[in-house]
């Protein structure tokens, strides 16, 4: 039996609903009746950008913000009016929290040593988590002889060591350098394979979410955008939000007027999918393409004339920054293509990879 298997005994990992949940601080409403289902085992990742309700919402779920109305079920439990304590979750948080005066061990042992569980049990458990976080040559030492990201294995252990139903992360990664950062994403993505528990992670860092989630809600303003895998939201975005968040480089937003079965862009003329809701001749839409689906126009082709005003070579490709009419846009081309500022290019794209959105900015299908 592994370390992990021992750490998760037979069962099956426990899922979450939050039915209309809500949350309001007074006069202000900062989650707005959230409707969401998580299956047992999920790697789920909430994003958005600062103020959108990702951590209020992960706070609802592991209790430490009352819900205003609303119903937090977990396994089929209703737990809205339940302390966090009796929630079975566990909670990763941005700060380590770590205690500076006790060793790794200590630390990680902590919450079950309060709980007045067995020392031989406190120390089985500690040491199978120092295991699987690769931890085991640094239980003697304290915090402050710790890297940031010996820092942040510690305080994911200790919840580990609990053995919860859902693993919660706010925001973990933030307070590391990049390399760490992405170090870490590596070695969450490895626990969650072999824990294979509920994880519930809180970002803001499209990156992190595109690469650790099952499943991604996009939220803003506390209300979620769209749910989907980080494939679905990307290749089929419900919006111009979901579509300009998901993505690095954003997509690009263009104006652009129906002219039957194509649109007019810059005053050269793309064709278009079939759409089932066409707008009519003439009418004004946001056309969204992503930087790396143009390409040069080929020789009888309509091409989108784009001024170059600097070019970014990055290794295995270069970004081309600069203007379609009076739009900023930005173009992935291969990594010799790099054109010189002024220079005017016709580029094209292929129907399938043309968005259209109407002045809604929700997306026209």
């Amino acid at each position: 039996m592994s370390q992990a298997e021992l750490l998760t005994p037979d069962r099956n990992p426990s899922g979450l609903s939050l039915r209309r949940v809500s949350k309001a601080f007074g006069a202000v409403q900062v989650i707005h009746e959230v409707d969401l289902e998580i299956e047992g085992g999920e790697f789920v990742v909430f994003v958005g950008p600062s103020g959108c309700g990702k951590s209020t919402l992960l706070r609802l779920i592991a209790g430490l913000e009352e819900v205003t109305s609303g119903d937090v079920l977990i396994a089929g439990t209703d737990v809205t009016d339940e302390d966090p304590s009796d929630r079975g979750i566990a909670m990763v948080f941005q700060t380590y929290a770590l205690y500076p005066h006790m060793s790794v061990e200590q630390n990680m042992g902590f919450g079950l040593k309060v709980a007045g569980r067995p020392k031989a049990e406190v120390e089985a458990k500690v040491r199978q988590a120092a295991d699987i976080l690769k931890l085991t040559d640094y239980l003697d030492r304290r915090p402050g002889q710790l890297s940031g990201g010996q820092r942040q294995r510690v305080a994911i252990g200790r919840a580990i060591v609990r053995d919860p139903e859902i693993f919660l992360f706010d925001e973990p990664l933030s307070n590391l350098d990049a390399e760490l950062r992405v170090g870490m994403r590596i070695e969450i993505a490895r626990l969650h394979r072999e824990l294979g528990n509920t994880m519930i992670y809180v970002t803001h860092d499209q990156t992190e979410a595109m690469t650790l989630a099952d499943k991604i809600v996009v939220l803003r303003g506390g209300y979620i955008e769209q749910v989907g895998s980080p494939a679905a939201l990307y290749d089929d975005p419900d919006n111009m939000f979901v579509g300009g968040f998901i993505g690095s480089p954003k997509m690009n937003f263009l104006q652009g007027v129906i002219r039957g079965d194509e649109v007019e862009i810059a005053g050269a003329r793309l064709p278009l999918v079939q759409l089932q809701a066409r707008p009519g001749d003439g009418t004004p839409v946001a056309v969204g393409i992503r930087p790396e689906h143009w390409r040069p126009a080929g020789e009888g082709e309509s091409g989108v004339p784009f001024k170059v005003d600097f070019s970014e070579f990055l290794g295995g490709a270069s970004y081309l920054y600069g203007t379609i009419g009076e739009t900023v846009a930005t173009v992935e081309v291969e990594r010799s293509a790099i054109a010189r500022p002024g220079t005017t290019l016709l580029l094209t794209v292929d129907t399938d990879r043309i968005y259209v959105f109407g002045e809604d900015e929700r997306r026209i299908r």
